[in-house]
């Protein structure tokens, strides 16, 4: 039987989503506990993958089983994983039903505290020249993205993507004056290898006055790099909603 998993993880203390020879996954994490509490190998396979230091508010895996999935496992199961890896339900799906390959759409946020913040290590980035910024050139900046297809500006330059093209329908900054907290939202189809840590830098040059509007558009229209680019901290990055053409 194949069941889907709804799951949130700080990814602080781990290499990232996918196992990893030379650091602790999330997913190794998952498939230990698994494996220990239904006496069987289960293998987990994942939404996406997200890097070293990246969290996720709502994450999405399936798996397989010989047996059923009890109902008092859930529970059980959040008992032996870590405080910071939480799964909230479990249910069955079509034999077929994919994790990764049949999400119709990924939202992130990235998370910048306009003050320093002792309490938000780790969950925010503590961007200090904040005033400095022209939200405007920043908004502006964010707004180019949905009018293109293919991103390789902003995808790392180590990944297997067979393609560059993603469907942006969401890209945008909201100020939380009350929290001290700038927030990125952006939604597509998919993400490229670095793609929203990239981008968020790209606007914050441009809010900096470090890139332009022009030189962000001329790299978008002819696919190639910026030539300041910045990649910034995994820290206040969230996966944040996955969804499927099912319920």
């Amino acid at each position: 039987m194949r069941y889907f998993a709804e799951l949130a993880y700080n990814g602080t203390q781990y290499c990232g989503w996918q196992r990893q020879p030379n650091g602790m996954s999330v997913q190794e994490k998952i498939e230990t506990a698994l494996s220990t509490l239904l006496r069987e190998q289960v293998e987990v396979t994942g939404c996406g993958r997200t890097d070293a230091g990246v969290h996720a508010s709502q994450y999405v895996m399936h798996f397989d089983l010989e047996n059923e999935f009890q109902p008092e496992f859930l529970g059980r199961l959040n008992r032996m994983l870590p405080p910071d890896i939480a799964l909230y339900r479990v249910w069955p799906v079509a034999p077929e039903a994919h994790a990764r390959f049949d999400a119709v759409l990924r939202s992130y946020e990235y998370h910048i505290s306009v003050v320093k913040n002792p309490f938000e290590l780790h969950t925010s980035w503590h961007f200090p020249f904040f005033e400095r910024l022209d939200m405007d050139l920043v908004q502006q900046a964010a707004a180019l993205l949905p009018q293109y297809e293919l991103f390789f500006p902003f995808c790392k330059s180590e990944t297997d993507a067979k393609t560059m093209r993603c469907a942006l329908s969401r890209s945008e900054w909201v100020l939380d004056e009350a929290r001290h907290r700038l927030v990125f939202h952006i939604s597509a189809d998919r993400f490229l290898r670095g793609m929203v840590r990239l981008i968020v830098g790209a606007c914050l040059n441009a809010g900096l006055g470090q890139v332009s509007l022009d030189e962000i558009r001329k790299a978008l229209e002819q696919q190639t790099r910026i030539a300041k680019s910045w990649s910034i901290p995994p820290d206040g990055l969230f996966l944040t909603e996955v969804k499927y053409p099912y319920g």
